[in-house]
């Protein structure tokens, strides 16, 4: 039964393939989104922002509450071992 659902299914393995690839980019995109590395480097150039006046407290405040997210989830994610969400 495996061969014959293999043969069936041929016509359509190009998509299977170009979805495999989507699968993998989406993947590495969110491991890097969600890198604790990265989350930190993005609140020290915004803690930068603030104190060179580019930014005010409210749009800082904002800004870091999000990437702190990031960071916590990102966090939680190296800690299972787990790269899925």
């Amino acid at each position: 039964m495996g061969l014959l659902t293999e043969v069936v299914l041929l016509p359509f393995a190009p998509a299977r393939g170009s979805l495999w690839a989507i699968r993998q980019v989406i993947a590495e995109a969110e491991r890097e989104y969600y890198d604790p590395v990265h989350v930190r480097a993005e609140l020290a150039l915004l803690e930068r922002r603030l104190d060179e006046g580019d930014i005010t407290e409210e749009e800082f405040d904002r800004e870091e509450d999000a990437l702190l997210d990031r960071l916590e989830i990102g966090l939680g994610r190296t800690a299972t071992g787990d790269g899925t969400s």
